[in-house]
């Protein structure tokens, strides 16, 4: 990978890192204040949802903010919504104002929304061989969250004595604006590799596609199929876990330290899933990770002990980083220049909306039909995401498919 390229993909590694901690405090504690400032303790987890909903319905405007302002002003903007999210929700929790509080997990999912182009941003400047490289560099970035995340937040969550939580908030706030400074003094959008800006002259010649004969390429719905499902599927089972662990008569603490496993397992793999796709190739990669994916329901499904919680999230998580890397990858060839843009748009909204809804239905499914039924719903999920990448090998010329 050219070395501009590659300088900037572990900047953005380091705001990614920055982005999921923040993300796993808001993960470890939001359902729990939530349900101590709620007025009606049905809307006890409308707080974390609201992180989702709030990405999904800023997707769109954050794919053009990018186009328009440039990448560092672009996810300086995310970076202060973050800030504010974490201040507002300190301000709501000594003032024990629910809707303020719902007011400042919203401003994160603002700044998920913006953080979900880093990766997308590193392979858009490197040469098409290195994309995945670039993709996985900037993932390992949540590693320092999968270990560090839960533990940042036990340990300030008493930092305001007379407010509990608080200090986890003010916290996220710190995570915010130390993403605003390492933008403005470590990041310089890189110039696109040379045979990157080959291709996109070849490309810059034809004329810009309509979105819908766009988003009806293979390579397109293979990239959704991979990068929308697999994060609903991953996110419906990871929200009903530390629920359905404690009704399975194990503890709080190891329902966290499941999660804790889970984000090692999303995340770990990054150092080394991008040299995979390139040994291996896209098909196989996508093939595998699907199928860890459903290995993990079938753990989950044959049984309730704590092992097989451990190993059920853990393989989901790997199997997550293979479809990530691997749906990142396929997007990132499915535009020309010119259609950039608007194609990130779609695709990230489109995601965005699909998890939102994962998450919002993983508590309703589990309360009424039970964690089995939370896994055997990601089982037709993950089998359409296997149909889907199967049908975009079979598009491609043989020497393609052969060669992953």
């Amino acid at each position: 990978m050219a070395r501009p390229a590659m300088s900037q993909a572990r900047v953005l590694a380091i705001c990614q890192a920055l982005f999921t901690s923040a993300l796993s405090v808001d993960l470890t504690l939001t359902g729990l204040v939530g349900y101590t400032l709620a007025p009606d303790k049905a809307l006890a987890t409308l707080p974390f949802a609201l992180i989702t909903v709030a990405s999904a319905l800023t997707a769109i405007a954050a794919a053009f903010l990018i186009e328009r302002l440039g990448r560092r002003i672009a996810f300086s903007l995310g970076g202060l919504a973050c800030c504010a999210g974490g201040l507002v929700s300190v301000w709501a929790i000594s003032h024990h104002d629910f809707v303020a509080f719902c007011v400042g997990t919203a401003l994160v999912g603002v700044f998920q929304a913006f953080a979900r182009f880093y990766r997308l941003a590193a392979a858009d400047a490197a040469a098409p061989v290195d994309k995945p490289r670039a993709i996985s560099t900037v993932l390992t970035g949540g590693v320092v969250a999968a270990v560090c995340g839960p533990a940042i937040a036990a340990w300030s969550s008493d930092l305001m004595v007379a407010q509990p939580f608080a200090g986890s908030y003010a916290v996220v706030a710190v995570f915010g604006m130390a993403t605003v400074l390492l933008l403005a003094l470590g990041y310089r959008e890189p110039k696109a590799h040379a045979g990157a800006v080959a291709a996109d002259h070849g490309a810059a010649a034809l004329p810009a596609r309509p979105l819908a004969e766009i988003a009806r390429q293979p390579v397109f719905l293979a990239a959704f199929a991979n990068n929308g499902i697999g994060n609903a599927v991953m996110m419906f089972v990871m929200t009903a876990t530390p629920i359905a662990a404690v009704a399975c008569s194990h503890t709080l603490t190891q329902g966290a330290q499941i999660i804790e496993w889970h984000l090692v397992g999303m995340y770990a793999p990054s150092f080394f899933s991008g040299w995979l796709l390139q040994r291996f190739g896209r098909g196989p990669m996508l093939m595998c990770g699907i199928a860890l994916a459903a290995m993990g329901s079938l753990v989950a499904l044959a049984s309730t002990a704590l092992p097989a919680f451990y190993v059920a999230l853990l393989c989901l998580g790997i199997g997550w980083n293979f479809m990530f890397v691997g749906g990142t990858t396929l997007l990132a060839e499915s535009y020309r220049p010119a259609e950039r843009a608007r194609t990130q748009a779609l695709a990230e909204f489109c995601a965005a909306a699909l998890t939102a809804l994962a998450t919002l239905a993983a508590g309703q499914v589990l309360y009424r039909y039970g964690w089995q039924a939370v896994n055997l719903a990601v089982l037709p999920a993950l089998a359409v995401a296997l149909l889907v990448t199967l049908g975009w090998r079979r598009s491609m010329p043989r020497a393609a498919v052969l060669a992953g």
